[in-house]
């Protein structure tokens, strides 16, 4: 069907307006790449755009040497893969069983699973939970409070739903059991949505930001994010501390921390292309019926 002059407009309109967002969102990110590739002279004079003026990595090497952002990407590599492990294993024993029609009161789960979207008990009874647990300045106090989220369960129970019944009733009669009926059935038919939850998961483990303030008290154990935001917001990094005097001349405190940024923000950016082929089909789970 050929769209008709008024349909063009719009999507020229919405081309240009998403475009514009895009742009928009990316500029940023290539204005710090080049102040942390850039002279110092150019750096403090103003005059670094979009491309580098100078070239040095020595902004990277101080921020390896003088900083704890090595121990902190360790920190933060920790919480990201277990929690996200954690997380997808649970949500997939949470989802499963909501989407079988014969699950006891599975109504009645689902909406109490909703009810703490809409409602929570707010940070200070948490706090006081999680003391009490004794998980204060473990990992556990980021792993296990959040480890579900409800909308990510909800995407997976519609994707477990629209798989067909016939396979199920001819995986029984072979003789599967639930697990083997999970393992070689729902799970690889369940990937595009699997992968885009884990996605979702490690995004949200790998900026953790307010939990770990709350609840992870010892500088050894907190993550990347906390330690780039003190870099940002403290100016804690004495340049001539680390440096020969030659070489300190050659950064400033502002490409070390852009260099924190960008060093905060690319394992995202390389994990992404991998999950990508995935993502659109895994979001539209569920939209559709039928």
């Amino acid at each position: 069907m050929r769209a008709s002059p008024g349909e063009k407009v719009f999507y020229a309109m919405n081309y240009m307006v998403l475009t514009i967002i895009g742009i928009s969102c990316v500029l940023p990110l290539i204005h710090l790449l080049a102040i942390s590739f850039s002279d110092q002279p150019a750096v403090i004079s103003g005059h670094v755009g979009l491309w580098p003026v100078g070239w040095n990595v020595e902004s990277y090497r101080l921020l390896i040497k003088g900083t704890q952002v090595l121990p902190a990407f360790g920190n933060s590599v920790k919480i990201m893969v277990v929690g996200t492990l954690l997380s997808i294993l649970f949500t997939i024993f949470a989802a499963y069983p909501l989407s079988k029609r014969y699950f006891y009161a599975r109504r009645s789960f689902t909406l109490m699973m909703i009810f703490t979207m809409l409602f929570s008990a707010g940070l200070i009874p948490n706090y006081l939970l999680v003391k009490q647990l004794g998980m204060v300045n473990t990992y556990w106090s980021l792993w296990l409070p959040g480890l579900i989220s409800v909308y990510n369960t909800l995407v997976l129970k519609a994707f477990f739903e629209n798989i067909p019944a016939e396979l199920d009733e001819a995986a029984r009669m072979d003789g599967c059991n639930e697990w083997r009926l999970i393992a070689k059935i729902y799970l690889p038919l369940a990937m595009p949505a699997i992968a885009t939850l884990i996605l979702f998961y490690a995004v949200g483990y790998w900026n953790m930001f307010q939990n770990v303030l709350i609840y992870i008290n010892s500088p050894l154990k907190q993550n990347l994010t906390v330690i780039v935001q003190q870099m940002i917001m403290n100016s804690m990094i004495s340049v001539d501390q680390y440096l020969r005097p030659e070489e300190a001349i050659q950064v400033t405190p502002e490409s070390i921390k852009s260099s924190g940024v960008i060093v905060m923000i690319l394992p995202m950016l390389i994990v992404y292309p991998f999950v990508q082929k995935h993502f659109v089909k895994g979001v539209m789970i569920g939209s559709v019926k039928g």
